[in-house]
């Protein structure tokens, strides 16, 4: 099912797909270091850099064992601005690492210091 918006000037309306993206993803590397707890309930910090960005968490790469659902903290280290996150997608191992989906318990649309596209923005077609 998907759900209609308010037509764009001059473009027929906008439908929207419900399982849609909350915000547009963007390809950036930013270090990070995350802490919490592994599944082994001890405490760990790790290095790491940010694959996929969005003003609700990220796509990256850790060799901590985690689980879904686990709650870790998220530190942009060139801002030193720190996040609560939500583990939400643990993908398999490679080379020692796990590519893992955070959510952020809070949205913030600031955190990786970068302007995100509008709500409404359109890519052009060819």
């Amino acid at each position: 099912m998907r759900a209609k918006t308010q037509p764009q000037k001059d473009k027929e309306p906008l439908l929207l797909d419900p399982g849609r993206r909350r915000s547009m993803r963007v390809l950036l590397s930013v270090p990070i270091t995350v802490t919490g707890k592994n599944t082994s309930n001890q405490e760990f910090s790790e290095e790491t850099r940010t694959l996929v960005v969005n003003a609700h968490g990220a796509l990256i790469s850790l060799a901590a064992r985690v689980a879904a659902a686990q709650e870790v903290t998220l530190a942009n280290k060139a801002t030193q601005h720190t996040q609560k996150c939500r583990i939400v997608y643990v993908g398999a191992a490679q080379a020692g690492k796990a590519q893992m989906g955070i959510e952020f318990l809070k949205p913030s649309r600031t955190f990786w210091q970068i302007d995100f596209p509008p709500d409404d923005w359109v890519v052009p077609e060819d």
